[in-house]
């Protein structure tokens, strides 16, 4: 028996920084993550995506992996600075081509095209401006929306505005890890708020523009108590408002968590009444980002949220250090469903780092725990249909070893394995387990 219907879409997931290589070639403009990458100490061993997954050269031989796996889609971004290397103005008709082929390649193998916008790579010459702290932003993105629909939209059914806002503004702007590196409690409201604007304006734009269906992608990571005493609750509340309900509410409710104004205090500004009338702008469908659960307890000293993850030692971690908990994907879809209603659902993003050598041994890479972790989790995913959540489709992440951000080449979590010296790839036994659970539509997950 399985319960997933004609129609679900199979598929995996990438970005543009972290496998096309080539980012300023054919007149393409820097990103703020070419940028990052390139400061001395702010990535591993001080890696750079100049090279990546070479993808922009073998996009051709990439799509016919795809297809050799049975994938009916494939979730990835567009370069903004690709595309338009200033950020506004002059479209580069070169950059641009390169996607009109991908996308040509994709239907030609019978492969949904499905495009992110914007995946954490804002054009350099924008974040000169100011990048999400300006206001305007929201006006690029929508110029920049309508550029792509207009040119991609007769061919790409499936749009989402942004992913993973959150990791924008946390990674970003208020703790600096990821580009543009920024550290501000004061910077990190302003920037969510913008992003959510340019969401709004982009939805509305991609939407004039014959766009199809359009969405946005948020992480979820549940948020469960370390006991059930009242510090340990309230620090649960607190940063479940801040990495989860701080996107939803405002799209879906126009208000954000009364929780952000106690978790920023001064630096939480007061918004524009007639800002949440564009934020809501109805979407067709949501993204779900999952990969681990948080077990919180209260830190008063750890600020702005006073919580603090525990470790969870009973389970399997994976190589970045997350608890391998696939009932909590189950539980948010339903949670999603119950709190924001009975909208269509992609799991855009789901997948593990685990250990998986430089090279491939005897022509094979062999990764049973990746195979446990899809099973176990597309296992929570047909649970969820089972109780009724419209769960539309599923993207692994990632189809190819990548640059993983400031963590360089060093995190492996492709289902094919890329010799980053050679660039050869190797479907692991990750991906010969997914690829016969799309030919069994699930049947093959067992009960």
């Amino acid at each position: 028996m399985n319960d997933f219907p004609d129609g679900f879409l199979w598929g995996a997931a990438t970005s543009a920084y972290q496998i096309e290589g080539s980012p300023l070639a054919d007149g393409a403009g820097p990103s703020i993550w070419h940028r990052f990458s390139h400061t001395p100490g702010l990535t591993a061993n001080n890696e750079t995506g100049d090279v990546a997954c070479d993808h922009y050269a073998r996009y051709a031989d990439d799509v016919r992996l795809m297809q050799a796996l049975g994938l009916t889609a494939y979730r990835f971004s567009v370069s903004w600075s690709r595309v338009m290397p200033s950020g506004t103005g002059a479209v580069n008709p070169r950059g641009l081509a390169f996607y009109e082929r991908l996308v040509d390649a994709l239907l030609g193998a019978g492969i949904q095209p499905c495009v992110t916008l914007y995946h954490w790579d804002l054009p350099a010459a924008l974040d000169d401006r100011g990048g999400w702290l300006n206001p305007d932003v929201a006006l690029w993105f929508a110029y920049y929306a309508d550029t792509l629909v207009l040119a991609l939209g007769d061919r790409v059914p499936l749009w989402t505005t942004l992913n993973e806002p959150w990791v924008v503004m946390d990674g970003g702007y208020h703790f600096g890890p990821l580009a543009p590196g920024h550290r501000s409690l004061f910077e990190a409201p302003l920037v969510s708020h913008n992003l959510l604007r340019a969401h709004g304006q982009g939805v509305l734009a991609a939407r004039a523009a014959g766009a199809r269906a359009i969405g946005l992608v948020v992480n979820l990571e549940p948020k469960y108590p370390a006991s059930d005493q009242p510090g340990d609750l309230a620090a649960t509340r607190r940063t479940d408002a801040y990495m989860n309900r701080q996107y939803l509410d405002p799209v879906f409710r126009g208000e954000y968590p009364a929780e952000m104004a106690e978790i920023f205090g001064d630096a939480w500004p007061r918004f524009a009444a007639a800002d949440f009338d564009l934020i809501r702008t109805p979407i067709d469908f949501l993204g779900i980002n999952y990969y681990t659960r948080g077990v919180m307890r209260d830190a008063p000293e750890v600020l702005p949220l006073r919580a603090e993850r525990v470790p969870q030692r009973q389970h399997i971690t994976t190589e970045t250090g997350w608890e391998v908990y696939p009932d909590a994907l189950a539980a948010v879809l339903e949670w999603v469903r119950d709190r924001y209603g009975d909208i269509p659902l992609y799991i855009t993003e789901n997948g593990a780092a685990f250990y998986d050598p430089p090279h491939a041994i005897d022509g094979a890479v062999e990764d049973p725990l990746r195979v446990a972790y899809y099973r176990w989790h597309l296992r929570a995913v047909r649970d969820a249909m089972r109780r009724g959540v419209d769960v539309r489709g599923y993207f692994a992440w990632s189809l190819l070893d990548n640059f993983e951000w400031s963590l360089g080449y060093a995190k492996r979590f492709g289902i094919v394995h890329v010799d980053f010296a050679t660039q050869l790839r190797t479907p692991k036994s990750s991906a010969r387990f997914y690829s016969e659970v799309i030919r069994t539509r699930g049947a093959s997950l067992g009960q």
